[in-house]
């Protein structure tokens, strides 16, 4: 699995290069791949996102510097910013055996396993889809799949301002606090770091001897 970490970049660029590489992925141009990303402040709309979770205005938001975009990818409102750590997986799940639900899954034991490398007890919640550690949602996941091939992925609050999540109703659920890493261990924490046992987590679960013969993505397409 190859790594590109793209530092803080707008969500849409990131989201066209998904696409892009989604395509060549498909086409069997470039092996399975991993984008490590910060955004600046944004608000994402799922395909099943109400309008409603949104709580302030368009204009209000953007004068608080803060965008919302729709995507494609699956669930409903959600929060980007500086200091939440995103990886975008795009994997043929096709090599793997994996279907949706599993590959969501594992998504989460993942996320399990990079916070319990910091001492933070996190698990999963009944019907819900994400990271929890106690009662408050700290990591979300989603997702799109084209033809077996992934993009989108998931999103660990290392230290992102938590009043922008104020804003909205975080994946349309009105009864669950968000928190953060650095909330609950009431420290810093290095996000270099985090991003490390991320990366070194994701490429454990997905570098499989099954892995197609792609040529390596070293250079970003021009946008």
């Amino acid at each position: 699995m190859e790594v590109i970490d793209l530092g803080q970049c707008e969500y849409n660029y990131a989201m066209k290069l998904q696409n892009h590489y989604v395509t060549l992925r498909q086409q069997g141009k470039v092996q399975d791949l991993l984008l490590m990303v910060e955004h600046p402040p944004v608000i994402t709309m799922g395909a099943s996102a109400e309008k409603k979770n949104i709580l302030l205005s368009n204009e209000n938001l953007s004068r608080k510097g803060i965008s919302v975009i729709e995507t494609d990818r699956g669930g409903d409102v959600t929060y980007h910013g500086p200091g939440q750590q995103i990886a975008y997986p795009i994997i043929d799940l096709s090599l793997y055996g994996y279907d949706v639900l599993k590959y969501i899954r594992l998504l989460e034991e993942i996320l399990i396993k990079v916070l319990s490398e910091f001492g933070l007890e996190a698990h999963r919640m009944n019907n819900y889809t994400g990271v929890w550690v106690g009662k408050s949602k700290i990591a979300a996941i989603g997702i799109a799949v084209k033809k077996m091939i992934t993009m989108h992925g998931i999103a660990l609050n290392v230290n992102p301002n938590m009043k922008h999540f104020s804003y909205i109703i975080p994946c349309g659920i009105s009864d669950c606090p968000v928190t953060s890493m650095t909330e609950i261990l009431k420290k810093p924490v290095d996000q270099d770091m985090v991003k490390c046992h991320m990366i070194e987590s994701l490429i454990e679960a997905f570098d499989h001897e099954k892995q197609g013969d792609g040529v390596p993505a070293t250079h970003l397409p021009q946008t």
